[in-house]
């Protein structure tokens, strides 16, 4: 009777899913494009910037990992980096000023967004928690 229970028990634990994110950007690499939704509606869509050629933002699924309200990128020459969302080493969501490059590959690798688009993926990041973030990008 206990294997029994025990197996039950065990059956019960592997089909529970994880609780979905509250917070999902996806980012297209091919439309340039990340797609914001809170608690599964669509929030918010913009344009960004990734990795110009010869740079590369990793394609995957991720759960964020640290903020940096006021980043500064210590690899290329203190390079702002404002409303960081850390999700995969090195590479964040983050505000640019070279905004007129938003909607085509510009970066080093990084996910760059308008400052004000930033802001709110950040403030959306700090109310949720890093846990309840994630980022997903495809081609």
């Amino acid at each position: 009777m206990r294997i029994v229970a025990l197996g039950v028990v065990a059956a019960l634990f592997m089909t529970v899913q994880p609780a979905a994110a509250a917070v999902v950007a996806n980012v297209s690499l091919s439309s340039q494009t990340m797609t914001v939704t809170e608690n599964g509606a669509v929030r918010y869509q913009w344009k960004v910037s990734t990795g110009r050629k010869g740079f590369v933002t990793p394609k995957g699924k991720w759960t964020a990992k640290w903020l940096s309200k006021n980043h500064r990128s210590r690899k290329y020459n203190n390079a702002p980096m404002p409303y960081a969302v850390f999700y995969n080493g090195g590479y964040a969501v983050h505000a640019t000023y070279e905004t007129k490059r938003l909607g085509r590959p510009a970066s080093h690798g990084c996910i760059r967004l308008h400052p004000e688009n930033a802001a709110a993926f950040y403030a959306l990041t700090h109310r949720y928690g890093l846990a309840n973030t994630r980022i997903k990008v495809s081609h």
